[in-house]
């Protein structure tokens, strides 16, 4: 797996074989990329520059994979901003705003890694 996830990797992971959303889809994903490169820029050589002694995020596969969740959990956000999805004779759900799994993939929120200073 390469740095940053590609369209087509979100594309699979969340089952879309067309292409109607993938205007929609690009943006999501380009702003979780952009939040991730953000929060975790003290563990990755995320600007891929020779002299660094971060490792190369396209190593870790967990990264990748939060990275590519995160941008799925907000294109299901999208489409419900009331944080409930209607499923016919089930009734409604709920889009949780925090998914615990996503978050330890990324080591965000409540699973980052302690920080002194």
């Amino acid at each position: 797996m390469a740095w940053p996830p590609t369209l087509d990797e979100l594309k699979d992971d969340l089952k879309i074989t067309d292409d109607r959303d993938d205007e929609r889809l690009t943006r999501v994903l380009d702003a979780s990329v952009f939040f991730v490169e953000r929060v975790r820029a003290r563990d990755y050589n995320f600007g891929g520059g020779s002299t660094s002694t971060k490792p190369d995020p396209a190593g870790d596969a967990s990264l990748i994979l939060g990275t590519i969740r995160l941008a799925g959990r907000w294109h299901a956000r999208n489409r419900s901003p009331d944080g409930l999805v209607m499923m016919a004779e089930a009734g409604s759900g709920r889009v949780p705003s925090v998914d615990p799994d996503i978050d330890r993939l990324l080591r965000i929120g409540r699973h980052a890694r302690p920080v002194v200073g």
